[in-house]
């Protein structure tokens, strides 16, 4: 019997999020979950202020108090459902030793690892690809891809966030051809034995759908990397939102199991 997971959800504490993390644990009950991981987006560790993006993160000096209300709340539902301590951290090559330092003190049974900017650009600015030739976009893909290997790379994450979410605002981006990052990228989370997400927040954004798209997880199935599920919740009426549907799909596609992470220690189970 598989056990019914969401691995990737947000709360209020990021400032563009409804609800506190309670909320999100009720509709995981309601929805039937056997697991719910809360994972709110990490601070960021490595600027100066302490909240210069209140409408996308939580501020450093409130980290600390996140994990401990994810513990509280972690034996308060014990033996109802399992909540899970996770964190979804933003990836920057330049700044990784500094988030590393930031997360070891906390028992995280995972940590998401989301790549959200490239060359200092959100990946969802739609203005990124006015202008550009072919040859600059399949340039920009290419580099996605190259950050997220990196990221697997990092030894920082046991799963890896939306990783074709620069389609978001953008639906052209699938069309660009860079099969050989594509393939680069997923050899490398294969070798690092990192998962990655089936994310079903796309149909919130313009190119509608999941991330990854199924040719990207017919690669993944090809090259062993293994999945796991994360509906990205940003309200708690969205909690496995698709669970069904996707884990149809993922086996059709031929994979047998996927897996979510407790103390950072992979748990496989059958689809």
């Amino acid at each position: 019997m598989s056990v019914r997971f969401d691995l990737h959800t947000h709360h209020s504490r990021c400032g563009h999020a409804e609800g506190d993390i309670e909320d999100y644990i009720r509709a995981a009950l309601e929805a039937g979950m056997d697991v719910i991981g809360i994972s709110d987006h990490s601070p960021y560790f490595a600027h100066a202020e302490d909240h210069p993006n209140p409408r996308v993160a939580m501020p450093r000096s409130e980290f600390a108090a996140y994990v401990e209300e994810v513990l509280r709340l972690k034996e308060k539902y014990r033996g109802r459902i399992e909540v899970l301590l996770g964190v979804e951290s933003d990836f920057f090559p330049e700044y990784a030793d500094i988030y590393r330092k930031a997360y070891e003190p906390y028992p995280f049974d995972y940590i998401i690892g989301s790549v959200h900017f490239t060359r200092g650009v959100s990946i969802f600015n739609k203005n990124r690809w006015k202008g550009l030739s072919m040859e600059r976009k399949i340039e920009e893909k290419v580099h996605y891809y190259e950050m997220i290997a990196l990221s697997a790379e990092s030894g920082m994450f046991q799963i890896l966030g939306h990783i074709d979410a620069m389609k978001g605002n953008y639906p052209d981006f699938s069309d660009i051809p860079a099969a050989e990052a594509i393939d680069d990228a997923l050899k490398t989370i294969a070798k690092c034995g990192v998962a990655i997400e089936v994310n079903t927040s796309g149909g919130t954004k313009l190119c509608g759908g999941w991330y990854p798209s199924d040719d990207i997880l017919e690669r993944a199935r090809h090259f062993g990397v293994d999945v796991t599920f994360g509906s990205d919740s940003h309200r708690p009426g969205r909690i496995a939102e698709d669970w069904d549907r996707v884990r149809t799909r993922l086996k059709e596609i031929g994979f047998k199991e996927w897996v979510f992470f407790r103390r950072k220690e992979r748990i496989a189970v059958p689809l």
